[in-house]
């Protein structure tokens, strides 16, 4: 692979088995495809392929690990943050507030 390519250019290259099995739609993953729909819906992005900007600025690790709807969210974030559409430090606010939730429900 040349060193300028990122980590999504896997053309022709030799793949491992592709996994065709059904599985569960998690819900934080249907909560992921709604955020892109709903700033798709009022404008912030104008299609899919503006994810792609984001997602081809993922760290070579963060791509590999990262699942496909995590890429997703970590695109979205990139190109709402990018357009001042939301700061850093509110997102990460968010993020946090959510976390601190989360924590407390699987805690009770």
């Amino acid at each position: 692979m040349s060193e300028s390519w990122g980590p999504h250019d896997v053309g022709g290259q030799e793949g491992g088995p592709v996994d065709l099995s059904e599985h569960d739609i998690a819900h934080w993953e249907w909560q992921i495809d709604a955020m892109v729909r709903l700033a798709l819906s009022k404008g912030l992005i104008s299609d899919f392929a503006e994810l792609r900007d984001g997602i081809e600025r993922l760290t070579p690790e963060d791509y590999e690990n990262f699942t496909y709807y995590e890429r997703w969210a970590k695109s979205l974030a990139y190109t709402l943050v990018s357009r001042g559409i939301i700061s850093e430090v509110a997102l990460a606010e968010k993020a946090r507030a959510i976390r601190d939730r989360q924590q407390a429900e699987a805690a009770s």
